[in-house]
C-alpha cells in the first residue's frame, strides 16, 4: 500500500509578483513566484521531507504551466491540479521596510475560483493525514461548492481537518460575507491556524474569550499566531506560548503557511512533540521563511530549521 499523504490541501495557486528593486529608470520591478496559502504550507511541509498533493485550478496560460512546475520542483503531488480555460490568478506584492505587505489581486474570476468538484480526484483525500483549506477557495462559486464537497468527504472518511482563515478584504463582498465563511471553516476544522487580528475580528472580544469560543465551535487545537510576537497554542487542557525568533524579515508572505506546514509535519511525523516543542519548531520555519523573499520559493529545509533552533539564527 502505498505511504498515507501528510498534507492534502485544496485552495488557490497563483503567481505572486513579489517586489525585486528597480529597473534601469527607476521603475519597479516584480519577480514572478509560485504563491497561495494552501499550496505555500505544502511547500514548507515538503521541504521538512513531508508527503504532500494540492486540489486546485489554474489556467492553461504560460503562468498556469510556471506553477506546475514549481509544484513539482518542490515535490508537491500535482495530480489534483485542473486546467482551466480561464487566467491564472496573480497577485502583486508590496513590502514595506519591516516586511509587511500588501496585495493587489488580478482575479476577475480567475482560475483558482473554478475548481470543479466533479473533476476532483477524491483518492487524494482519501488517503491523508490531514486535509488542510481556507477561505480564498470560498469566495466564489465554483470553487465554493467544491470546498464544501471536499471537506463533507474529509469528515465522512474520518480525515483531520486542518483550516486557516487568511483573510483576504479585496477578495470578499464585504466583511460580514468574510466572517460568515470563516466561521464555517472553524465549525469543521480539527486544527485551526489563525492570526490574532482574524481572531479579534471574527469574535470581537478579548483574547482569552475569543478563543473559548472558537473552541466551543469544535476546535481540538487552535494556533493563534502574533506575527514578530510568536505564537500561542490552546486546546481543551493546555495553553502555551513561544515568544518565536528575532530576525530581519525581508518578506513575510508565506510566514504563516510555513507555520501551519510545520506543525502539521511534527503532527503526522513526530507525534510525540509537546506543544512548546512543536511551536518553537514552527516559529523557527516561519522566521526562516521571512529572512528571504518569495514566498513559497523560500521554505527551509530540516537542516536550516536545526540550525535556527539550536542557534537562534
Amino acid at each position: 500500500m502505498a505511504e498515507k499523504y501528510d498534507i492534502v490541501a485544496l485552495g488557490e495557486y497563483l503567481v505572486d509578483f513579489s517586489p525585486s528593486g528597480c529597473g534601469k529608470m527607476g521603475n519597479p520591478l516584480y519577480e514572478m513566484n509560485p504563491g497561495g496559502a494552501p499550496t505555500n504550507c505544502l511547500a514548507a511541509c515538503s521541504a521538512l521531507g513531508g508527503k504532500t498533493a494540492i486540489i486546485g485550478a489554474v489556467g492553461a496560460d504560460l503562468f498556469g504551466a510556471f506553477l506546475k512546475r514549481k509544484a513539482a520542483d518542490a515535490n508537491i503531488d500535482i495530480s489534483g491540479l485542473q486546467t482551466v480555460q480561464m487566467n491564472t490568478t496573480l497577485v502583486f506584492v508590496s513590502v514595506d521596510v519591516t516586511g509587511n505587505r500588501e496585495f493587489a489581486f488580478v482575479r476577475d474570476p480567475g482560475a483558482d475560483t473554478q475548481i470543479d468538484a466533479e473533476k476532483m480526484n477524491m483518492n487524494l483525500i482519501d488517503n491523508t493525514r490531514y486535509f488542510h483549506f481556507g477561505t480564498l477557495s470560498l469566495t466564489d462559486e465554483p470553487a465554493r461548492s467544491a470546498t464544501i464537497c471536499a471537506v463533507r468527504h474529509a469528515k465522512q472518511q474520518g480525515v483531520r481537518i486542518s483550516f486557516d482563515p487568511n483573510y483576504r478584504a479585496p477578495l470578499w463582498k464585504n466583511e460580514a460575507e468574510a466572517i460568515k465563511w470563516m466561521r464555517w471553516g472553524l465549525e469543521q476544522a480539527d486544527l485551526v491556524k489563525i492570526s490574532e487580528e482574524e481572531l479579534q475580528m471574527l469574535f470581537g472580544k478579548d483574547i482569552d474569550t475569543s478563543v473559548k469560543e472558537a473552541m466551543s465551535l469544535g476546535v481540538q487545537e487552535l494556533y493563534v499566531t502574533a506575527g514578530s510576537r510568536g505564537a500561542y497554542f490552546y486546546s481543551h487542557n493546555e495553553r502555551c506560548y513561544d515568544n518565536g525568533f528575532s530576525v530581519v524579515a525581508v518578506d513575510t508572505t508565506g510566514c504563516g503557511d510555513a507555520f501551519t506546514g510545520a506543525i502539521l509535519y511534527q503532527n503526522c511525523r513526530e507525534p510525540g512533540r509537546s506543544a512548546a516543542e512543536r511551536l518553537r519548531f514552527a516559529n523557527a520555519v516561519g522566521a526562516l521563511c521571512a529572512m528571504r523573499p518569495g514566498g513559497m520559493s523560500s521554505m527551509p529545509d530540516m537542516k536550516m530549521v536545526a540550525h535556527m533552533l539550536e542557534n537562534g539564527v
